[in-house]
């Protein structure tokens, strides 16, 4: 009888082990498919001593206000990404990018944040605000910082400048954010900026001189010599003109977003919309930690390109043209879900 009790005994032990063992698993499985669900890109989070990360803010947010905003987010990642697969041929018409591809993202170190800037979006204010968050103390106020310093090179570091393992190692470990627009109003913006005013004389010099000789039937000599009267439609037909792609790539100011960012191929966790710009640009600061201090800086209207004016632009542009200016910037419009303006008329 007492040999079989302590066989019982010791088969009970058995049971209760294995069951420890299958139940300890179960946990172990379960945790790590709830941290595989929280960050679904399996990102190697690095976060500063004592704080959470961007990235983790942003995929596993503790406050709810935090946790509602994501969902949007989340939405325009995947406007993005479903862009890039239904139109794969045309996005990724080049495989891998090289390190000269990444001089629009610029790196700041301390907060674990990747910026592609885009000109005629808010980039020059964005400029100032990573000056303050690399700075480590030298700036405190972006507004105090003169917009032509903000576009000096070397204020801020890009992450063309890293070698290729820190860049790929940048890239899965921080986060990578950019803002974008309505493509033919950022385009109405560039034009507005760059060829009516009349202290952008580099701009006249180099790019205007070369539109009116193309464009302009009997040009003036003064046109031709100093450029400083382009009209619109002489811009859109420069633009659409095979032999201006062929020449050089695009300025910056009016290149596409998607061959500026490459957002087919970079990942971005954060894409943020000129229309809600303080929005989305102070959600960004609350992520990297830093909105208790740090806010976007607020910016006069009156001058701003709106819907309206970018209507009355297009007005005397043909139908055909139009449309040949659409294929164009059609990428932009489709990855960042903006819809055919209404004024456009398509063939």
């Amino acid at each position: 009888m007492k040999p079989a009790l302590l066989e019982a005994m010791r088969t009970s032990r058995i049971c209760r082990m294995a069951l420890a063992t299958c139940l300890g698993s179960f946990i172990l499985v379960l945790f790590y498919f709830q941290i595989m669900r929280r960050n679904p890109f399996g990102v190697d989070i690095c976060c500063r001593k004592g704080s959470r990360s961007p990235l983790q803010e942003l995929y596993n947010p503790i406050q709810l206000e935090l946790s509602n905003t994501a969902v949007l987010h989340q939405m325009r990642r995947d406007q993005v990404s479903d862009a890039c697969r239904a139109n794969s041929a045309a996005s990724r018409k080049r495989r891998v990018l090289t390190p000269s591809d990444l001089k629009h993202l610029v790196v700041d170190e301390d907060h674990g944040l990747i910026y592609c800037y885009v000109p005629k979006v808010a980039c020059t204010n964005w400029k100032r605000l990573m000056m303050v968050l690399t700075g480590r103390g030298k700036y405190s106020d972006p507004m105090g910082i003169p917009a032509s310093e903000a576009h000096v090179s070397a204020n801020l570091k890009t992450l063309n400048q890293y070698s290729i393992p820190e860049i790929n190692q940048r890239l899965k470990r921080y986060m990578k954010f950019l803002f974008v627009r309505e493509p033919f109003e950022r385009l109405v913006s560039a034009y507005r900026n760059k060829f009516t005013q009349k202290y952008n004389t580099s701009f006249h010099k180099r790019y205007g001189t070369k539109i009116i000789r193309r464009q302009r039937k009997n040009a003036t000599q003064e046109a031709l010599r100093k450029g400083d009267d382009v009209k619109f439609e002489e811009f859109v037909a420069y633009l659409i003109d095979p032999h201006t792609q062929r020449e050089e790539p695009f300025n910056e100011h009016w290149q596409t977003v998607y061959s500026l960012c490459h957002p087919c191929h970079i990942r971005y966790d954060l894409v943020g919309k000129y229309e809600t710009l303080e929005e989305d640009s102070n959600y960004v600061l609350q992520l990297a930690g830093v909105s208790s201090y740090l806010k976007f800086p607020t910016y006069a209207k009156s001058t701003r390109t709106t819907d309206e004016m970018t209507t009355e632009f297009f007005q005397n542009i043909s139908s055909e043209h139009q449309t040949q200016l659409y294929e164009v910037y059609k990428l932009d419009f489709l990855m960042f879900n903006y819809s055919v303006p209404s004024y456009l008329k398509l063939e």
